[in-house]
């Protein structure tokens, strides 16, 4: 299909955005990568009057190493990011579930800031900025603030981005030592994880002194899966050792039930799929 008539806006500065959904308010709708928003507006589920592409924002691409943390820039497509050698190896996790996202074409446009403000439940990058506990930081009418990961995805498809405001960045601090692993269960290649898991573990002799979990379409948001995370602490990385606190990992989760599976098959992959991810990144760290 095509798209109902809109007009066009491209702002050179985060300012210049902002200034431009002030003026149209509801009416407009921001466009990062466009792998979400154009399917949307080519199937008419969604008819903006004005479209403000941010792609033209230049410092909305930058990937910085602040030290003991790094922050991407809400446009930094995903190829970038899996370029920056810093990530491949301060932020393993990051770097394994977004090689993971569909296809090669969609990872040279696809951004991760409008992956996260879309917030699909099912997306990639979801539970990696969970597990790594990243902080993003938005900008609006008010000036600048920062939201931690826990207090983003607020409900299906919503997020704490008002609708004045833009997300500019999200920073991760370095999880150097940690070993990590991204499980994704799907049906056929590139389509969405019927389940995924994200794990960073940090083993120290042989047993898991930390460990942080994020699930993939458990719930209307990407979930931590507390308890297991909890269960963790102080068991041997084994299958022996992790195997009770990763029967946990559905607890607390509300998965939806579609053709590519009930809710109680999303439970049962959840806790498969974070014991191979938790062994798996028991043994890289």
């Amino acid at each position: 299909m095509i798209p109902t008539q809109f007009a066009y806006v491209a702002p050179t500065s985060v300012e210049e955005a902002l200034a431009a959904l002030a003026e149209h308010g509801d009416e407009a709708k921001i466009l990062a990568g466009g792998q979400s928003l154009l399917p949307v507006l080519r199937m008419r589920l969604n008819a903006p009057e004005v479209v403000i592409d941010i792609g033209k924002i230049d410092s909305l691409r930058e990937i910085r190493d602040e030290g003991d943390s790094i922050s991407i820039g809400a446009m930094a497509t995903y190829a970038q990011i899996l370029g920056d050698a810093g990530i491949r190896d301060s932020l393993s996790l990051l770097h394994k579930a977004i090689t993971e996202v569909a296809d090669p074409q969609i990872r040279h446009r696809g951004t991760l800031g409008g992956a996260l403000v879309h917030a699909d439940p099912a997306g990639d990058c979801g539970a990696p900025t969970l597990a790594l506990e990243a902080d993003l930081v938005i900008q609006g009418p008010g000036g600048e603030r920062t939201v931690a990961a826990t207090d983003f995805f607020e409900d299906l498809f919503t997020t704490a981005v008002g609708e004045d405001e833009i997300l500019t960045a999200v920073r991760f601090r370095k999880h150097d030592g940690w070993g990590s692993h991204y499980e994704k269960f799907v049906r056929v290649a590139h389509q969405w994880p019927i389940v995924s898991v994200a794990a960073a573990v940090k083993v120290d002799g042989g047993t898991i002194s930390e460990a942080r979990i994020g699930l993939v379409n458990m719930g209307s948001t990407a979930l931590r899966a507390t308890a297991t995370e909890q269960a963790l602490v102080g068991q041997q990385a084994t299958e022996d050792g992790v195997r009770a606190a990763c029967d946990l990992a559905a607890q607390g989760t509300n998965p939806p039930s579609d053709l590519n599976g009930d809710a109680a098959y999303r439970s049962h992959l959840a806790t498969v799929l974070t014991r191979r991810a938790v062994l798996k990144a028991a043994g890289s760290s």
